[in-house]
C-alpha cells in the first residue's frame, strides 16, 4: 500500500476539520460523489482497524482500513489553492471516479 498526501492537503484537511496533532482521520471509499456517478473519498474522524495502513502529514494520522485500500493504494491526494480544490490521481486507476 502506498498513499501520498502533499502537505497542502493534509493542512486544507486540518484546518477545516478542527484536527488536533496526533488525531486520526480515516480516509476510505464513498460511493456515489457529488456529480460523478462513481466513487470519491470520504473522511471520518476515528480510530483505525487491524490491518489499516496509516502515515502522518502535518502531525495528522491518516488511514486507509483493509476495504478500502484496493482504491487508494497509489493515490496522491494534493491541494490546488489557485481554485480551492483537492485533487485525486492514481495512475494505477486511470479514472478514479469509474474505476474498472
Amino acid at each position: 500500500m502506498e498513499l501520498t498526501i502533499k502537505p497542502e492537503a493534509a493542512r486544507l484537511y486540518k484546518e477545516e476539520m478542527n484536527l488536533e496533532d496526533e488525531e486520526y482521520l480515516r480516509l476510505f471509499v464513498r460511493i456515489g460523489g457529488v456529480g460523478s456517478g462513481g466513487y470519491s473519498i470520504g473522511v471520518s474522524k476515528e480510530k483505525p482497524e487491524a490491518g489499516a495502513y496509516t502515515l502522518q502529514a502535518k502531525g495528522i494520522f491518516f488511514f486507509v482500513n483493509p476495504q478500502d485500500q484496493w482504491y487508494l493504494d497509489g493515490m496522491t491526494i494534493s491541494y490546488d489553492k489557485t481554485i480551492d480544490l483537492l485533487e485525486f490521481e492514481n495512475p494505477k486507476i486511470y479514472d478514479v471516479t469509474n474505476p474498472k
